[in-house]
């Protein structure tokens, strides 16, 4: 019995750290402003439950469009508790800034506003 309930453990255990390490079951998102070769990266923790966990809002200045994340520029990594959903950026206070808003499914909840140099 004891034998049955470790091998029971054993895969719950390591089902959990497959799903957790999966790349396509975390957010990600790039934005990119062409005008000034400059990019931003939304992400849920890497190797992190859904759930719980952090993200990380990361800003990049590209030498090229084509390599929209060359060189870190700033970053913020928060606690999170809950699932992203959803990110846009938005100027919703007028200064010709966007900000960045997020969604959410569970209990995390995130506006932030991040200036680019």
């Amino acid at each position: 019995m004891k034998t049955v309930a470790l091998s029971i453990f054993s895969v719950l255990v390591s089902a959990n750290f497959l799903f957790a390490a999966q790349p396509e079951h975390r957010f990600v998102q790039l934005f990119q402003f062409p005008a000034t070769l400059e990019s931003i990266v939304v992400a849920e923790g890497d190797l992190e439950p859904r759930s719980v966990g952090s993200y990380a809002v990361r800003v990049y200045e590209a030498r090229s469009q084509k390599f929209p994340t060359d060189r870190f520029i700033a970053g913020i990594v928060r606690p999170r508790n809950g699932i992203i959903e959803a990110v846009r950026l938005d100027d919703i206070d007028g200064d010709n800034r966007p900000e960045i808003i997020g969604s959410r499914l569970g209990w995390v909840s995130f506006r932030g506003r991040f200036s680019l140099p």
